[in-house]
């Protein structure tokens, strides 16, 4: 039975998003109409946002107009959960550069940054390596391209595989150092220690004994960074192709309960 946190919630049960693609546009800012079907969701069930950002990324897309996003949704989980709230409260948190070690930690991110430099592709722009607190977000193109650049860069990675090439370098150089990679977004992709990817979160709701959890993500296919929590046996997948689908979802599935 959920506890006291939950009484005011018909449903018992939690729906989890991911964020880019799924609840906004990627690096965009949810709409109205979004913020509406997400307010109107809480009020049946316990909600949730599971993102490979941190909390400063994550609030620049869901607290739009003066909201705050740890409050409108019940939990929120930073870096995969690594960094979680609920209902507003900091829980735990979790460090990567702990886990790895510096001494690895060096070498490591001097091979990725070679391997940027010798990378061949149109056009880069800055922050190719951004540390995070359970994770290392890395981009080939380099995170402070603008939206028409990230788009650029999509469609020239689909067509020559420059992120899953980058990752195949890695792994062969480091095979030891018992680490995940999951591509996600237009032009990054994430590495974490295993286990660290988006089921992670699951830990932080056991204690509600929910009777569903469903996940709704966009990056849901092997190799993608929602596909283990989409394909993890304690949760119902949802698989979506950006907001709009999101938002019909919703409605034709969970509001009308």
């Amino acid at each position: 039975m959920v506890s006291a946190a939950f009484a005011d919630r018909p449903n018992k049960k939690l729906v989890l998003f991911d964020v880019d693609e799924t609840l906004t546009l990627a690096r965009q800012a949810a709409s109205p109409e979004m913020i509406q079907t997400l307010s109107a969701l809480k009020r049946k069930f316990a909600i949730g946002v599971v993102s490979g950002s941190n909390l400063v990324k994550i609030s620049e897309q869901l607290s739009v107009n003066g909201r705050n996003v740890i409050e409108d949704f019940d939990y929120v989980f930073c870096e995969n959960g690594l960094v979680a709230y609920k209902q507003g409260k900091l829980l735990e948190s979790q460090s990567f550069i702990k886990s790895v070690g510096e001494d690895r930690y060096k070498p490591f991110v001097n091979f990725i940054l070679h391997y940027i430099a010798d990378l061949d592709v149109p056009i880069k722009r800055g922050t190719f390596v951004e540390f995070r607190n359970g994770m290392v977000n890395v981009s080939p193109l380099g995170r402070n391209a603008t939206i028409a650049e990230r788009n650029e860069f999509e469609a020239f990675d689909k067509k020559h595989n420059i992120r899953v090439n980058f990752i195949k370098a890695i792994k062969e150089k480091f095979p030891d150092y018992g680490l995940t990679y999951s591509i996600g977004g237009k032009i990054s992709f994430d590495i974490f220690p295993h286990g660290w990817d988006k089921t992670y979160s699951l830990r932080h709701v056991e204690d509600e004994q929910f009777e569903e959890i469903h996940f709704v993500g966009d990056k849901t296919q092997p190799g993608g960074n929602d596909y283990e929590i989409f394909s993890d046996s304690r949760t119902i997948g949802h698989s979506v192709d950006g907001p709009t689908e999101t938002i019909r979802l919703l409605n034709e599935t969970f509001l009308k309960e």
